[in-house]
């Protein structure tokens, strides 16, 4: 049975699904994409087309090409707005997240998605009690 949770992916398990440097983890972030109503944030975009370029020394034709697909793989994209960084900042304030982590968090609150999978948060924190966040590599 699918699951129908909206999820949020952050650029970490992103990064896992486009680079094979870790099969296990490839395979668990790919597993995300399939059946499930995925969202990320152009955030996410910009923060995977970054470390594809300093950390793997992609070029910029590769980077867009994978972008394009991570596009096409999602059910939505979310675009940050005044709004979600004025949340950030909030969340960053109550919950204790770096800025950026919190505006992830805040893309995800705003997107109605009842999961955030990433690598770097704390897992099976819940927060605002809307929205658990989850290692999918554990």
């Amino acid at each position: 049975m699918p699951d129908n949770r909206k999820i949020f992916i952050d650029s970490n398990v992103v990064i896992y699904a486009y680079c094979n440097n870790s099969a296990d983890k490839q395979l668990k972030a790919k597993a995300l994409f399939v059946e499930r109503k995925v969202t990320i944030s152009t955030q996410v975009l910009q923060e995977t087309a970054n470390t594809l370029h300093r950390k793997f020394k992609a070029d910029f034709h590769t980077i867009r090409l994978l972008l394009e697909e991570c596009a096409r793989n999602v059910s939505s994209l979310h675009v940050n707005t005044d709004e979600t960084v004025l949340q950030a900042c909030n969340i960053a304030d109550k919950y204790q997240y770096s800025f950026y982590d919190s505006l992830i968090i805040a893309s995800a609150l705003e997107s109605g998605c009842q999961v955030l999978y990433s690598e770097d948060m704390q897992h099976n924190q819940l927060i605002e009690g809307r929205l658990k966040i989850m290692n999918p590599f554990l």
